[in-house]
Parts: structure tokens; sequence; C-alpha cells
């Protein structure tokens, strides 16, 4: 049996449907249930991935059988140790409910919130065991997404009443893509493109291998015609000049100082968005976005975000 298909054994045990539909319709894909069986495996199962959800369940835990009776019902408080914005917990209730459907979920705050240090963000209840082998992924879940959500936040604030769009990258955990960048938009940021494969990026590498910036967009409209938006990232004004020649969908100033920034805007004149990129902090980012660009993209949104704070005690 290969990897894929004890996944897909893993996921017949339990109905999925009512799972998947916990979940924000952006995030109802197969690869996301997956990726939430792939962390409840870490914990528990050994080196050997079970055969069935089930026996899963029935030898994973080696804390929480001996000591917690079977028939035995709790009920967890998630608290916030810090404040920041939340994102996750339709995530946080399918990892439970992938482990004992019978667990209940209520969310006292919904995703995109503000939560201050010490309040309650949800509640769960039912069977001890099942709560106590879902706690920590669930967990992790909550903390990585809203510590996305919490990061991209505080970004977003301080280029308030400027013109200017906080963007992600694909500098993603793997994996977490979508978790990464639905995080992203909690926080009030906007995502760039998901993949390869849903906008043409072409970067230094790609001009360097076609032999300069207009061979190689005119090689993917020969290949893609207008299917697909083009950018392009430039790193100074010359190269500027000939990407605003090639009309391409926007263009991404790579590296560039503040001054070469208002340069740029001023010699595009609105011709194409303009996205600054590299070296981006919350100490900068309110000049950058004072010169003008359209947008700003960020890689530590996803790449080195701090985990937020969350704790769950049992009664």
């Amino acid at each position: 049996m290969s990897f894929l298909d004890i996944f897909q054994d893993l996921l017949s045990q339990r109905d999925i449907a009512s799972i998947e539909a916990l979940l924000p319709p952006d995030l109802q894909y197969e690869s996301t249930l997956q990726l939430m069986l792939l962390a409840l495996i870490e914990d528990l199962s050994p080196d050997d991935l079970p055969e069935t959800f089930k026996k899963l369940i029935r030898k994973g835990d080696v804390t929480s059988g001996p000591t917690i009776p079977r028939d035995k019902l709790l009920t967890g408080k998630i608290t916030a140790k810090q404040a920041g914005v939340i994102a996750g917990l339709p995530v946080a209730e399918a990892v439970f409910k992938l482990i004992e459907p019978g667990i209940e979920f209520v969310a006292y705050v919904e995703d995109g919130s503000l939560m201050e240090k010490g309040q309650i963000a949800a509640e769960v209840s039912g069977p001890g065991r099942g709560l106590l082998m879902a706690e920590r992924c669930a967990l992790n879940f909550l903390g990585r997404l809203s510590g996305i959500a919490t990061l991209t936040n505080a970004f977003v604030q301080e280029i308030k009443g400027t013109d200017a769009i906080v963007l992600d990258t694909r500098k993603t955990l793997p994996g977490f893509r979508r978790l990464d960048k639905y995080a992203v938009r909690m926080g009030g940021g906007r995502n760039h493109r998901m993949g390869l494969y849903d906008m043409i990026l072409i970067k230094d590498n790609h001009i360097d291998g076609a032999g300069g910036i207009q061979a190689a967009v005119e090689r993917v409209r020969l290949k893609h015609q207008e299917q697909y938006p083009i950018e392009v990232e430039v790193k100074d004004l010359l190269e500027l000049e000939t990407a605003l020649k090639l009309k391409v969908e926007r263009i991404m100033l790579d590296n560039m100082d503040l001054a070469s920034l208002r340069k740029a805007v001023e010699h595009t004149k609105g011709r194409a968005p303009l996205e600054a990129s590299g070296n981006v902090s919350l100490e900068n980012i309110r000049k950058i976005a004072e010169t003008g660009v359209d947008f700003i993209s960020i890689g530590s949104l996803t790449h080195s975000v701090p985990v937020f704070d969350f704790s769950m005690r049992l009664k």
C-alpha cells in the first residue's frame, strides 16, 4: 500500500464530507485534510503507518490510555497567552473531529478577530482521551496560523493610510501553502500567486536563462498567450523601462533603496502596478509604502513567523 493509499484509507474511516465542511471554502481540499492526518500520525504512530484510523487511535497515545478512563468526558478551554489576531479555529476543530467525531467544539471568536491576552478562543468537550490526543496537534495549527495573521496585521497597520497593499510570497512551510496564505488573509494581507501554476513571475534567473527581459516575456506569451498575468522582476530603471514597453501586468522592484523606488514610481506614472520586494521590515515598510508603490511583498510573513501561544486546560 502506497503512502497516499494509506491516507485514503485513513480518510475513509471518518465522515470526511462533514469534517471538510467545517473548513473555509478555500481550504476544502483533500491535501489539507491529509496534512492534518500527517500531523496526527507524527504524534500517534511509530515508524510503520497504521492501516486504519481505529488502529492508530488504539495504539497511539501510551500516556492518555492508562491515565484517562475510556468513558471519561472532559472539557477544555483554549486560551490566548498573548494579544494578537487569531486564525485557524476551523482547522483546530477539524483536527479534533478527525480523532473523535463526537467532540464538540465551540468557537467564541471568529478567525481574523483581535484577541486579548487571557481571552478564551474556544471550548472543546468530549471523550477525554480524544481531547488529549488531538490537543497539541490542534494547537500547533492554531499557533502557527495565528502567528502569521498577527504578524501580517502588524505590517498592515504600519502602512495604514497609504494605498499600498501587503502581499505574501511562496516562502511558506512545505505542505502548509494554503493554510499559511489563508492566515495572511485573516491578518488583512493579500495573497500573491498560490504556486507556479497561476501566474507568470519572470525573475532574474529566468531573464538570464532566456537572454533578457524581452526574450523571456515573448517566450511566455508565445506559449501561453493571454492565459496568465505576467509579472517581471527588475533591478534598475533601465530594466523597468523595458518591462513597461512590454506592457506586462505587474513589475517587481527587487531590493531597490527608497530613492530608487521613488524614481521608479515617478518614471512609471501609473502605466503598470509596481511591487516592492526585498528586505522589508516593520521598521521600514512605512517609508516603502510612502514612495507610492502599489504592493509590498514580504517573505517573513510566512518563512520566519513567531508562533502565537495558546494553552488548553482540561477539567
